[in-house]
Order: structure tokens, then C-alpha cells, then sequence
């Protein structure tokens, strides 16, 4: 008959595997339910206004820097392709001459300029422009 020392301790461990299992998940969880703003790359420096009124931003958005560079819903373009991604833009139910387009031009941006933007905007069928500013 075998005998068991009684002085001989069980050793106890801690299978960390289902907590780091869990871990993972959370973070997983966190990063998939997360949204993030999307905030175009563009800086522009825009002219500021005191009796603006707030529009939500749907649809097209033109940006014209400084330096007269324009980026259509941030693919660059110049005043000739932009009016063919203007004709080429779905807008799906609503149409062309209802669907809003706004302009975010920096505060340096010649009147001519932005002249010739409205110019090719209402040429392709749209109507519907607002200007962006920022507040005092």
C-alpha cells in the first residue's frame, strides 16, 4: 500500500487562456462598434461669417485650397474635370437641380475663382449650392 506524504503541497495554476480569450474579444468589440469622423486631409482656412445658418454636408463637396488646388469629395480635379465629375456623380433619387452641392473655398480664394465653380456647378444641372464658413 502506497502512502502520501502529507508534507507534499498541491501546486495550484491559473489558466490565463479564457481571460485573454475575453481580452480580445472586448477589443475587438470596441474597435468594430467605434466610428470614427471622417475629416478630409484638406486644411483650409475659410472665411468667417456672422449670420451663417448650419446645413448638414450630404451629397458633393467641393474644396478649393490656397493655392487654387480643388478636390472633388476629395479627388482632385480643375475646372474641366470637374464638370465631368459632376455629370458622372449618382444621385440617386433626388434630382440634380434638389441635390446640394457645398463649396468650402479658403478665405484666400479670388471671387473669380469662385465665380467659375458656380458657373461649371450650374452648367452640369445643379442648383442647390451652399458656401461653407465658420463662425465667430
Amino acid at each position: 500500500m502506497k502512502i502520501k506524504n502529507r508534507n507534499s503541497r498541491i501546486q495550484a495554476t491559473i489558466d490565463m487562456t479564457p481571460m485573454l480569450d475575453i481580452v480580445f474579444q472586448l477589443i475587438l468589440f470596441f474597435l468594430v462598434s467605434t466610428t470614427f469622423a471622417i475629416v478630409p486631409g484638406i486644411k483650409l482656412n475659410l472665411p468667417q461669417s456672422t449670420t451663417a445658418e448650419g446645413t448638414s454636408v450630404q451629397g458633393i463637396t467641393i474644396y478649393v485650397t490656397e493655392a487654387n488646388q480643388m478636390y472633388f469629395n476629395d479627388q482632385p480635379v480643375n475646372m474641366e474635370t470637374l464638370g465631368e465629375s459632376l455629370v458622372s456623380f449618382d444621385t440617386g433619387d433626388t434630382k440634380k437641380n434638389e441635390f446640394p452641392v457645398s463649396l468650402e473655398a479658403d478665405s484666400m480664394v479670388t471671387n473669380g475663382t469662385i465665380v467659375g465653380l458656380f458657373d461649371v456647378i450650374r452648367k452640369n444641372g445643379y442648383s442647390v449650392i451652399n458656401l461653407r464658413t465658420r463662425s465667430n
